[in-house]
């Protein structure tokens, strides 16, 4: 299922769009690219330029922030957590905005999300320092308050941007979208959030004694503290690296590691690669559904949420006895 679930939903979404393809098609594209000096058909530069390069960040996306919330759901060990609970998200929202704003530069913005998206997540870690405790509590609290006070910059930096021009674009962005994606954005954000799930994926036993308590960890010999550290940056390298090319997306984080939960268990040796293949597949059939739905795109956070709210509340009241 892992397997070939993502191929299957990676070859149906290249047939769909307002140029549409057969799957004999499509198979007899990917054959003529393959050959030296063929001249491009439309159809081929339709898949190869504009669709293949949106369905494969897509599938990373949505595989990054599904690993992503897995992994922040076993360190803290809540239901409820996601990707975004430290303020990475609002943290990577204000970076983008004031680069809107100031510049409007693709790179300039990827950048500045980036940046913003982990300065979010040191000034929570930085809060537990300061209180001089290592509790999961206090650091949930601490990310909190920390995307509340970036909230409030995203809305000053809306107030002073130019309604007709800079304005659309900030409450677009912020909404999440996949629409210009190019090959160039995937390549940006491939490394960083392969580097971050290669990690998480090589420790997923670890958050198993994780998500059994601190003083468990450390009666194992575990370093939980570093340990912990190393999850919570690989996490937030994935959910900055996301955001910065597609905006903010929610709900993916939240959702899918409670259906992989349903599916294959507690056992994050499991869950974590179940996440994965089930948030690529996902966030795909969103991002479908978007490029489909109308004549126009629709925003990738509404329909995330719009699915994912009653999707969620189903799944708790057939698994919530499944948390572990």
């Amino acid at each position: 299922m892992m397997l070939v679930l993502p191929l299957l939903c990676f070859f149906l979404a290249l047939l769909f769009g307002r140029y549409g393809a057969s799957p004999l098609e499509t198979i007899k594209a990917f054959y003529n690219w393959l050959m030296p000096q063929h001249e491009p058909s439309t159809l081929e530069n339709v898949i190869f330029t504009i669709r293949l390069p949106r369905v494969a960040t897509a599938m990373l996306i949505g595989g990054g922030l599904s690993v992503s919330g897995a992994c922040f759901q076993g360190i803290f060990r809540n239901p409820l957590v996601s990707p975004f609970i430290l303020g990475v998200a609002t943290g990577a929202g204000f970076g983008a905005a004031m680069a809107i704003l100031l510049s409007g530069n693709g790179l300039v913005i990827q950048g500045a999300a980036f940046l913003f998206g982990m300065l979010a997540v040191a000034l929570s870690y930085g809060m537990t320092r300061i209180y001089r405790t290592s509790s999961m509590l206090v650091m949930t609290l601490s990310g909190v308050i920390v995307g509340t006070f970036f909230s409030a910059l995203i809305s000053l930096v809306k107030y002073v941007a130019d309604p007709y021009d800079k304005l659309p674009v900030i409450v677009f962005w912020l909404m999440g979208s996949l629409a210009t994606i190019s090959q160039k954005d995937f390549l940006t954000i491939i490394v960083p959030i392969t580097l971050g799930i290669t990690v998480i994926f090589s420790l997923r036993w670890k958050i198993n004694v994780l998500s059994m308590g601190e003083e468990e960890a450390r009666s194992l010999g575990l370093h939980s503290t570093w340990l912990t550290i190393l999850l919570i940056m690989s996490a937030t390298l994935i959910t900055a690296s996301a955001v910065a090319v597609s905006g903010v997306i929610g709900w993916v984080g939240l959702v899918i590691p409670h259906l992989a939960r349903m599916i294959g268990g507690p056992d994050y040796r499991r869950l974590i690669p179940l996440s994965m293949s089930l948030g690529a597949c996902y966030l795909l059939l969103i991002d479908t559904l978007a490029r489909n739905l109308v004549g126009g795109e629709v925003p990738l956070g509404i329909l995330t949420a719009t699915v994912g709210a009653p999707f969620f509340a189903v799944i708790l009241k057939k698994g919530s006895l499944g948390w572990s």
